[in-house]
């Protein structure tokens, strides 16, 4: 018999996600709150569209979410059409969304007194990871429910870890965040001492990507960032939203996090220039500004 899932959100990441279930042949069920988004889904896999997520949840064995934030992982999962609403004892939830600790841990107790599984399970790769079946899945809950979940996420994950109990991957993702934001700043004030140096940026990468300094993003977003182009990645917006995490959490445990707090405050100002919308490499075009005008 064909196991029967749910996915609910289908953006960026959530579109390609749900797609990779469906082709792994699960019987997928859908929800988003565009209804039209749904409806492209359908015209590229196979599944059913609900009005609601309790609709959609409905006979999942599986629910997944991937959505914007706290509040909206709320309304989709405890509000009045929520899918814990529409799912039966015995089934588990699996959260995708980058959102707090706290978050995971309010909505894992209310599943639990329904006798719901809960995973907080955040995500990294960005839209390309998410549309190659590439991403790093960093997983918070019981050894047993991620051992379960484990064959789906696999679907479109080339790296799943368990980190600890429920918290423990949204936890993980924020320590994502802080070190993506630090690389980012040191890339960009790099190529910008580059060109200010009258060096050329390119040739100066092509030598230090072979020695200590090289990283993800230098050897994917260097040519872009040189090039101005910021439309190739994980928003600023969200950027900031993930950092805002980051740093309440930091304020309840104590973690001291000077750059990223000034990280996050250069991204405020990528903001204000426009680039809410530009990828978080954008970091590169404060700066350019900042020379333009000085």
């Amino acid at each position: 018999m064909t196991t029967t899932v749910a996915f609910i959100g289908l953006g960026v990441m959530g579109f390609p996600m749900a797609g990779y279930l469906s082709k792994a042949g699960y019987q997928v069920h859908v929800y988003n709150r565009t209804a039209s988004r749904a409806s492209e889904w359908l015209t590229t896999y196979a599944g059913k569209a609900f009005a609601t997520p309790a609709e959609a949840a409905e006979g999942a064995e599986f629910v997944f979410a991937c959505v914007g934030n706290d509040d909206d992982l709320r309304q989709v999962t405890t509000g009045a059409d929520g899918a814990f609403q529409g799912m039966d004892a015995g089934s588990l939830f699996v959260d995708h969304t980058t959102a707090s600790a706290n978050v995971a841990r309010e909505l894992a107790a209310v599943a639990s007194e329904k006798a719901i599984g809960f995973l907080d399970a955040p995500v990294s790769g960005g839209q390309a990871g998410a549309e190659n079946g590439a991403l790093t899945i960093m997983v918070g809950g019981t050894e047993a429910e991620y051992a379960r979940a484990r064959p789906l996420l696999d679907c479109y994950a080339r790296a799943v870890n368990l980190l600890g109990p429920v918290g423990s991957g949204q936890l993980c993702k924020m320590v994502n965040q802080i070190c993506i934001a630090g690389l980012v700043q040191g890339l960009s004030e790099g190529l910008h001492f580059a060109r200010t140096a009258g060096l050329d940026p390119e040739q100066v990468v092509e030598v230090i990507s072979k020695g200590a300094a090289q990283s993800w993003q230098m050897e994917n977003r260097y040519k872009t960032m040189l090039a101005g182009e910021y439309e190739h990645g994980f928003a600023v917006d969200w950027m900031r939203k993930d950092l805002g995490i980051v740093l309440d959490e930091a304020q309840r445990n104590g973690a001291l996090l000077p750059v990223t707090a000034l990280v996050d405050q250069f991204y405020s100002e990528v903001q204000a220039l426009g680039g809410g919308r530009w990828d978080t490499s954008s970091l590169f075009a404060r700066l350019t500004n900042l020379r333009d005008f000085s």
